[in-house]
């Protein structure tokens, strides 16, 4: 099956170009007699790289084999990251470069939806708030509290953060994995 501009939405998943992208966003334009013209973002899931182009009505898009599927995280090794998924015992892997930032919020037995192209994995979807334990920082210094002061502290996934001054080492804190930013105590 195959996409007009006119079916075109944010988060639409489609094949163009031979490659898989992603909408970010469309704009329909409508110029006198003309016909429409859609100016279109779209993200390349392979690279992430942002390509702008426009589509008039008679255009179309693939739609791709696209599928979500529960995957279960395994473990890291020299490969990659490695995901089951429960029903079927299949295994994929990601590189380190596709998996990106995500890699520190996963946690080895924890279920992530995963986005597969035919038997390609995409990407994964991670919630956007995530418990992690805080394997590392700095002691907080008496009198450095005049306001809203944070200091560096290091989670045992490895990821390096700002928290504030009350966060010690073993503490629980919630961690925006949109932004890579603090969200308060777990």
């Amino acid at each position: 099956m195959a996409y007009n501009p006119s079916d075109f939405r944010k988060g639409l998943k489609v094949i163009y170009k031979n490659e898989p992208f992603e909408i970010i966003d469309v704009q329909m334009s409508l110029r006198g007699r003309g016909r429409s013209k859609y100016e279109t973002r779209l993200k390349n899931m392979r690279t992430g790289a942002v390509l702008e182009d426009v589509f008039t009505e008679q255009d179309t898009v693939d739609e791709g084999d696209f599928s979500a599927n529960k995957m279960q995280f395994l473990y890291e090794d020299s490969e990659g990251f490695h995901f089951m998924d429960s029903d079927t015992y299949e295994q994929v892997a990601f590189s380190s470069e596709a998996i990106g930032e995500t890699k520190y919020f996963l946690k080895e037995g924890e279920t992530y939806s995963i986005l597969l192209l035919g038997k390609e994995p995409l990407s994964v979807d991670l919630p956007t708030g995530v418990v992690l334990e805080i394997a590392e920082t700095e002691p907080a210094v008496k009198g450095d509290t005049v306001s809203n002061v944070t200091k560096s502290a290091t989670t045992t996934t490895g990821l390096t953060i700002k928290v504030p001054l009350f966060v010690d080492t073993g503490d629980k804190v919630k961690v925006d994995t949109r932004t890579l930013e603090y969200l308060g105590r777990a």
